[in-house]
């Protein structure tokens, strides 16, 4: 590495070091996964500060970022729906975001069988339905974000979203009446 390269990397890591291990905390779900991304932005950077002029820097630094953690949300959403029911770890993960949790074996019982009748409703769903649903409702990515790693208008997703409201809705509220007995 020459020391040319070697002072712009370190001048980039000196400059932009937190405030980018920052925004990529805040938008991703561990710690793990903000540092692994971090480090791919950095080996990007290093591999193509020489090949190819970067004017700026902090700009190229947070798009690269922002295009990794839409590919690392892209691909969780996708071996999510390719598994069909998730394991139990992903159906923890998801529940603790918008169940609380009870010891009441009756509660965990409905609970179980409100999120299994979620996932078989979601699967009916056509796929950029269900993606915009699960993107903004249970991953609570802002439709701002969706539409700049999908390329659609955000008019478009949330319309979508809203007829897989509404379709959720009524797949849910024939389950809801067994349930209460209506």
């Amino acid at each position: 590495m020459t020391d040319e390269k070697q002072r712009r990397i370190t001048a980039a890591i000196s400059a932009y070091g937190k405030g980018l291990l920052g925004f990529i905390r805040r938008r991703v779900n561990n710690d793990a996964d903000a540092e692994d991304i971090l480090q791919d932005v950095w080996y990007r950077f290093s591999s193509v500060i020489n090949s190819h002029p970067v004017e700026q820097v902090g700009g190229w630094l947070y798009r690269v970022a922002t295009n990794r953690i839409v590919d690392k949300r892209r691909k969780k959403s996708e071996s999510f729906w390719k598994t069909g029911m998730p394991d139990e770890a992903e159906k923890a993960e998801y529940a603790a975001a918008l169940v609380a949790v009870d010891d009441n074996p009756e509660v965990k019982y409905q609970e179980r069988a409100v999120w299994e009748q979620l996932y078989r409703a979601l699967e009916e769903l056509p796929a950029a339905q269900r993606d915009v649903f699960v993107w903004h409702e249970l991953e609570q990515i802002p439709f701002v974000e969706i539409a700049a790693f999908t390329g659609e208008p955000v008019g478009k997703l949330v319309s979508r979203k809203h007829y897989a409201v509404l379709h959720l809705r009524k797949r849910l509220k024939i389950f809801y009446d067994e349930l209460t007995d209506k």
